[in-house]
């Protein structure tokens, strides 16, 4: 099984698509811009306290308060505010947590008015980036994640992943971790962590140690809000959180990128340094592997599968409802329940990719199709669930309805993928679209332009349709172009393009304007 990593880069964002046999599963975006990433930790300080949502609105500087619920303060939390304060008023420079002095827990009952006060400094960290409307979502129980384990400040615990079912190599992780646990921190070891040896662990303890004291002293004198502690970046974050020893490649268009993913590698799989790859720009990466053209496909209302079947994708405020219609399959009497049964298990398999790829979170509904038989409700419902047993967000299923409904719930964290795929007509009045015949006329005088200029070895980038409309057919008008000028144009099809859009360049790649 190919699994790959594709990371395009640009000026402002990096985009990075995850394939699996070619396939697009996921899509993420690191934009400059993103200032309330999760994990990301501020020093703020509480503005509204609200008694009736047992919650607090905090300044963390985005346009709308961030929400901060009495559950999410953590148990530790008055141990955690009276170590702000020192650190704050510079009474405390000393940021271990070895002579810490635990205040009692908070109670699980209390109210948000005993714990948070108006103008109060708080240290807190996101847990969902702004969404809609909404302002981030914070929490007061810090953690700071690493390779192999997440560092818990003001606790004591030390909890396996879930994932890691075998009960042996649960207690190693467990006795060796407990024996070089950071005093003052808890640690939950992470599901990438399996087989490994003492040393790894203690090194990847030590970096996020050394990140928490580096964090503490950005506090004293710091202005409010400010944030102290960001995620590392979103390549590391990327390499850290998804890849593992499966992936048979990673492809990147930026070369300081590349070492600097290689570099990364080294310390955490040097025996994956070599798949690190990279890949020239002069042809665009993602049309390289086609991952433009699947976006294109992926992301509509509609989305086609194998043998006829299809989806239908509606998001509403509250949930999002997914249909599946089997298209034109045979609906014979006596192959009915298999016809069902058979377009319902290759929709299982399309939505756990859909969910992965779109982010999709919050309540989703899926209406399968009716079968009659329970054995075929059961096992349509454990392929659900093996489908997306590679997901990493949080998620439950329910079993299928008596109407064949599948309820889905499944964790939100960042704003939702959403890419446009349909295109206006070109010419504004509903008639037939005649973008070939106009963009012609246009690439024409753009030619005879730069040709007149001296450019030699052009490359046009089209949208497929007007690349089409350009080369196919004899004489093509391509042609007419090499018996009129004499030169050869190159022409090079552009998923990612509008129907009216293209582009120029010489044959160093550069844009001819």
């Amino acid at each position: 099984m190919d699994k790959e990593i594709i990371i395009r880069s640009g000026a402002t964002k990096i985009d990075y698509a995850l394939t699996k046999n070619g396939r697009l599963v996921e899509l993420h975006k690191d934009e400059d811009e993103n200032k309330f990433a999760v994990s990301d930790i501020f020093i703020a300080k509480a503005r509204k306290v609200l008694s009736g949502l047992n919650a607090s609105f905090v300044d963390v500087g985005y346009e709308k308060d961030g929400f901060l619920h009495y559950h999410d303060l953590g148990p530790r939390y008055l141990t955690q505010l009276k170590f702000t304060k020192q650190v704050l008023s510079g009474r405390r420079k000393n940021f271990s947590l070895k002579d810490i002095k635990l205040e009692k827990e908070l109670d699980k009952n209390g109210a948000i008015d005993k714990a948070v006060s108006s103008q109060q400094p708080i240290l807190v960290q996101v847990v969902k980036e702004p969404i809609s409307t909404k302002g981030p979502r914070l929490s007061a129980e810090l953690s700071l994640p690493g390779r192999y384990v997440v560092l818990v400040p003001f606790s004591d615990r030390i909890s396996i992943s879930q994932k890691i079912e075998d009960r042996d190599e649960k207690s190693r992780l467990k006795r060796l971790v407990k024996s070089i646990r950071p005093e003052g921190f808890g640690v939950i070891v992470r599901t990438v962590a399996k087989g490994k040896l003492v040393a790894e662990l203690d090194q990847d303890l030590q970096n996020l140690v050394n990140r928490w004291e580096n964090m503490c002293a950005k506090l004293h004198k710091a202005k409010f809000p400010t944030k102290v502690m960001t995620e590392v970046s979103r390549t590391n974050s990327l390499m850290r959180d998804v890849f593992n020893d499966t992936y048979t490649s990673i492809v990147v268009d930026d070369e300081e990128l590349c070492e600097d993913i290689k570099e990364y590698l080294k310390t955490i799989a040097p025996h994956k340094e070599s798949i690190v790859k990279y890949h020239n720009p002069r042809v665009p990466i993602f049309e390289k592997y086609g991952i433009e053209r699947q976006i294109k496909t992926s992301f509509g209302r509609t989305v086609s599968m194998a043998k006829g079947a299809y989806l239908v994708i509606e998001h509403t405020e509250a949930m999002h409802v997914i249909d599946v219609n089997s298209g034109n399959r045979s609906n014979k009497a006596d192959s009915q329940e298999e016809t069902a049964l058979e377009t319902n298990l290759i929709s299982a398999s399309e939505i756990a990719r859909q969910l992965r790829l779109r982010d999709m979170g919050g309540i989703i509904v899926v209406d399968f199709i009716d079968m009659r038989r329970s054995e075929n409700r059961k096992k349509l419902y454990e392929h659900m669930r093996n489908e997306m047993s590679e997901d990493r967000a949080k998620h439950k299923i329910l079993p299928p309805s008596k109407f064949g409904l599948v309820q889905i719930t499944r964790q939100r964290v960042r704003q939702e993928v959403n890419i446009k795929t349909r295109e206006e007509n070109p010419d504004g009045n509903g008639n037939e679209i005649q973008a070939p015949i106009l963009v012609i006329q246009k690439i024409n005088e753009d030619l005879e332009r730069h040709l007149k200029a001296g450019k030699k070895k052009i490359t046009l980038n089209a949208h497929p349709f007007v690349a089409a409309f350009i080369t196919k057919g004899y004489p093509s008008v391509r042609s007419k172009w090499f018996m009129k000028h004499k030169k050869w144009i190159k022409v090079m099809p552009r998923d990612a393009y509008t129907y009216l859009e293209y582009k120029f360049k010489d044959k160093d790649g550069n844009e001819l304007h």
